[in-house]
Order: C-alpha cells, then structure tokens, then sequence
C-alpha cells in the first residue's frame, strides 16, 4: 500500500460525502445521468398537471423517491469506499509484521 492510493481513497470519500450531503438538501448536481432523467420527467409532469388543475402526488412521489435511489447509491458507494480503504491498511499493517518478524531482530 502507497501513502497515495490512501490519499486518492480519502479524495473519493470526501467527494462521496459531499455528494451526499447534496442529494439530502435536495440539490441535483451529484445525481447521474439516469436520475437526472427521471427527476425531469417527474418536475415536467408535476408541472404539466399543474396547469391542468391536478393533483401532483404522483410526480411529488417520483421526486422523493429517485432522490432516496441517490441516497442510498452514494451510501452504498461510500461505505464500499470506506471498505476499501481498511482493506489497504490492515493489508500494510500485515506485510509491516510479516517484515518485522522475519528480521534478525
């Protein structure tokens, strides 16, 4: 394990995390390009029974839940980062005490 690779994953993780965070206070820019499409065609559907005089619940619906899809993708996308980055230390940590018993010393 290189000191960069856990620089690179620590870069991620606070890129997740932001992302994140921007998804809960119901911002748009992390999502990706399906979830963009899907929130789209549920705000252009909202609209149009708007001025119709309709109930919007099913578009509302739609929104809250493509929103909760990118929770839960960058969840799980940071908890695998999270992962990844206690795999490369505790691997170090082995090859450091694999080292340190094969010494003379």
């Amino acid at each position: 394990m290189s000191s960069a690779d856990l620089r690179r994953l620590d870069r991620e993780i606070r890129a997740t995390t932001k992302k994140l965070e921007a998804v809960r206070r119901g911002e748009l820019w992390p999502l990706n390009g399906r979830e963009r499409r899907a929130m789209a065609r549920a705000v252009t559907g909202g609209a149009y029974r708007v001025v119709r005089g309709r109930s919007t619940g099913r578009a509302e619906e739609r929104i809250e839940s493509t929103g909760s899809a990118a929770e839960m993708r960058l969840t799980a996308e940071l908890n695998a980062l999270h992962g990844e980055r206690q795999r490369l230390i505790t691997e170090a940590a082995r090859d450091k005490a694999k080292r340190k018993s094969s010494g003379w010393f």
